[in-house]
């Protein structure tokens, strides 16, 4: 009898373990209201290069409802004529599948993530063309809901590990993409055709065994940045950010460089130039910007260097190191504000600790940016050359007893205790915010008429004949050049 009942109980606690998985199983709806939600209706991956993967975006699929809802079908509309990617809850939509899945069920109350890549087709046009495609949750009430998914897509020609063993010319409308970067062999000259863009992936950069010529005008600049095109937050594009590709390097065999009109931007080191005979011309650097890197601006390591209506701003390191030689600086901006580490380096930096500073001479020039002081100098031992002269420069610098010395001549030193004048407010448009910089110059800058209309450059970085009573910068102040 003992054994009929624990029979019993043993029959009992079976059905009701059943009982109660029933009614832990949740029920899926088929009510014709029943919807899902979606984090966004459109997935947009920018502008990008065609047959270039892009970088991921993901978006949410939530089930708001009081029952599960299953998806009978989710499929791209257009199947692989696009080049769109889609994981749907780790399935992927691939080829195998069809491009669809019928594996999608959302419990009440939950979501699930969507990640979506794009490798686009050659469009065959010298435009950006737009390329859509839909993913559609087909849900078992018959229901569909879709998601666009889109990107502006770009055709450009595609260079691996660029080896320049002859005189070569690079130009094109199309952008050029650079992978592993571009050596140009000693006793070879590479020019760079006037409206160029190349665009450097994150490994790559230019090294100059020879000589490199960029050959850009006012109007139609050569530009040398980072092959990312899309965005890294809505309001930061990549091409924003500094350290996306590796600059150019001017080893001690190259001479004669000349950059004119070139802008150089979003980089790790803008120029690196290694020593070499100072009495031979290495680099001759005309109404041309270095801007936004994560290492120094400009390194010169005992070399001679021209730099005149040039733009050297906001970098990690230095905006512009000289480390002994020969250098000109004649009607340039050199600012430093820097955004992304407070632990940026003064504009300007030169030295004699390596080699003998045989002369640096800087007239006309902004010097300025967030710190009290802007101007380093480093001089080594007394055996040391040590020898520069400023003229006809503002600097943000403490103000030195002599403006008529042997070293500073005509000097505006910027009073830091003066916040409507100084640093930031000498420019039409630093928006920091959205790390977007304009160094034109404000109407409230001291710089303005304060140049030597003997010495300084007729016209500015961007090809602007100057007044009568020149300005210091690389910038010459026009009130409607300036933005709202």
């Amino acid at each position: 009898m003992k054994h009929h009942r624990l029979l019993l109980y043993a029959l009992l606690l079976i059905l009701l373990t059943g009982v109660c998985a029933c009614e832990d199983e949740e029920s899926f709806s088929v009510s014709p209201s029943s919807r899902l939600f979606f984090s966004v209706d459109t997935v947009k991956l920018d502008t990008v290069f065609s047959n270039v993967p892009t970088a991921m975006k993901s978006f949410w699929v939530y089930n708001l409802t009081g029952d599960g809802i299953r998806c009978s079908n989710v499929r791209l509309e257009r199947g692989n004529q696009t080049g769109f990617r889609v994981n749907v809850d780790g399935i992927y939509l691939g080829q195998k599948a069809g491009y669809q899945t019928n594996e999608i069920e959302i419990r009440k109350g939950d979501s699930i993530r969507v990640f979506v890549e794009l490798t686009s087709p050659m469009n065959q046009q010298q435009e950006p063309k737009k390329l859509e495609d839909n993913l559609v949750f087909t849900l078992e009430n018959g229901a569909q809901q879709k998601v666009c998914l889109n990107a502006y897509t770009w055709d450009a020609t595609l260079l691996n590990n660029v080896h320049i063993d002859r005189d070569s010319i690079i130009g094109s409308e199309r952008p050029i993409v650079i992978y592993g970067g571009i050596t140009v062999d000693s006793l070879c000259t590479l020019t760079i055709a006037a409206g160029t863009t190349l665009y450097f992936h994150n490994n790559a950069g230019i090294d100059v065994y020879g000589q490199l010529i960029c050959n850009g005008t006012d109007e139609q600049n050569v530009v040398l940045r980072g092959d990312r095109i899309d965005r890294m937050f809505d309001y930061l594009p990549y091409d924003n950010v500094s350290g996306q590709w590796q600059g150019i390097h001017l080893y001690e065999s190259s001479y004669n460089n000349k950059l004119l009109y070139t802008d150089i931007h979003s980089t790790y080191h803008g120029i690196v130039a290694d020593s070499s005979d100072v009495e031979q011309l290495k680099l001759d650097m005309l109404c041309s910007t270095i801007h936004n890197c994560q290492g120094y601006g400009m390194y010169s390591e005992n070399c001679q260097m021209k730099l005149r209506n040039c733009q050297l701003t906001n970098t990690l390191g230095n905006c512009l190191r000289v480390e002994g030689g020969r250098v000109e600086v004649n009607s340039c901006t050199l600012a430093q504000f820097y955004p992304f580490d407070s632990m940026r380096r003064a504009a300007l930096a030169i030295s004699s600790l390596k080699h003998n500073l045989i002369g640096f001479s800087c007239f006309n020039t902004l010097i300025t940016g967030y710190a009290d002081d802007e101007f380093m100098g480093y001089h080594g031992d007394e055996e040391k050359t040590f020898n520069f002269l400023f003229d006809h420069c503002v600097i943000r610098t403490p103000k030195v007893e002599t403006d008529d010395s042997v070293y500073f001549k005509n000097i505006i030193f910027e009073d830091i205790s003066d916040t409507i004048t100084t640093g930031i407010r000498h420019f039409s448009n630093i928006d920091t915010h959205n790390l977007r910089y304009d160094f034109r110059l404000d109407s409230i800058s001291c710089a303005i008429g304060k140049a030597d209309a003997t010495t300084v450059m007729p016209a500015d970085r961007n090809g602007i004949i100057r007044k009568e009573t020149p300005d210091i910068g690389a910038y010459e102040y026009k009130p409607e050049t300036i933005n709202p």
